[in-house]
């Protein structure tokens, strides 16, 4: 069955997305707020500054107009960046029906709080479900198999979504965990962060080993804490999406930690990127998270000093490596 889908958000992720429900046979509209850019978009079917070199089908629509993106639609893909999420959906209060079947799929914390809870507060919906897991925009719009979780306390929104978006190369797997999931999605990025700072300090294979194993550790200690289920993290949405994000030459968040290791402050890569690394943001929530539920940190902890407070990358890894010992 066809749906009419509205991805608001046109970066490449977002695209991707839209790329995935176009070829399942879906009426697609990407919803921007520049119109210029995206009728540049239109004129040369790429999504140029987000998903350079990537050509998408002309059937898919690109739109600045709020009303139109939403008239006659009944799935809406909220693909905004947690930072500018909470602006940015507050106009579509009202316009977005109440009836819509809502999905999240960015990946962040916004005020210590996972962003399907703002979006249903923000659009005044029930409930919006998350879709989280290892997946590259770049691969994903390449067709490059790949593989998420959609969650949802409601079990017929996870399957609706589920139907929505599988297909042979994105294949798509459900979970009543959404706490777990979002998290897992969020929290990784802060952890690839440290692995790039690793990467750029030159350290080697065995201090990543390291770093992303305490740090998925820390991840389960905070996601539990916060109400998540241990074994989502063991999933897609923890150590799969963890895995990729701190290994692959496509991830922003590891690039990020790797520029600050070599070196270069946070004000030059941040001048310097057109995308988001959602890593650096979302550094300070779930530092916040970690204070408000006593939880200990610790990788989370020297990343935020390193990105807010300006400490040196390598004051920073040597506080983790002197901390005292203690059974695993």
């Amino acid at each position: 069955m066809s749906h009419k889908v509205t991805v608001i958000g046109d970066g490449g992720w977002g695209t991707a997305l839209a790329m995935v429900l176009n070829r399942n046979g879906h009426d697609v509209t990407i919803w921007g707020h520049d119109e210029s850019y995206l009728e540049q978009v239109r004129e040369r079917n790429e999504n140029f500054n987000f998903l350079s070199g990537v050509k998408v089908d002309p059937k898919i629509k690109w739109s600045s107009s709020r009303e139109d993106v939403c008239k006659g639609c009944d799935a809406f893909v909220l693909a905004v960046p947690s930072k500018f999420y909470q602006p940015v959906l507050q106009t579509f209060r009202g316009i977005i029906p109440n009836s819509a079947s809502v999905v999240s799929v960015s990946k962040g914390l916004l005020d210590d709080r996972r962003l399907s809870d703002w979006a249903g507060e923000l659009l005044g919906i029930e409930q919006v479900a998350a879709l989280s897991g290892p997946s590259h925009a770049e691969e994903v719009a390449h067709e490059s198999p790949s593989a998420v979780t959609v969650a949802s306390p409601n079990t017929e929104l996870a399957t609706f979504f589920q139907k929505l978006f599988n297909s042979s190369r994105f294949r798509v797997y459900t979970s009543t965990d959404i706490v777990g999931v979002e998290l897992g999605g969020a929290l990784k990025n802060v952890i690839a962060i440290a692995a790039g700072v690793s990467d750029g300090l030159g350290f080697g294979d065995n201090t990543k080993a390291a770093l992303v194993t305490r740090g998925l550790a820390e991840m389960v200690r905070l996601g539990v804490a916060a109400g998540g289920q241990k074994e989502t993290f063991i999933g897609l949405s923890g150590v799969g999406d963890l895995m990729v994000t701190c290994g692959s030459q496509h991830s922003r968040n590891r690039g990020v930690g790797e520029r600050l290791g070599k070196g270069e402050t946070m004000q030059e890569i941040e001048s310097s990127m057109t995308m988001i690394a959602e890593g650096v943001f979302n550094s300070k929530t779930a530092k916040n998270l970690a204070d408000h539920l006593s939880v200990e940190a610790p990788i989370t902890q020297e990343v935020y000093r390193i990105i807010y407070e300006g400490i040196s990358p390598a004051e920073c890894m040597e506080t983790l490596l002197s901390r005292d010992p203690k059974p695993e």
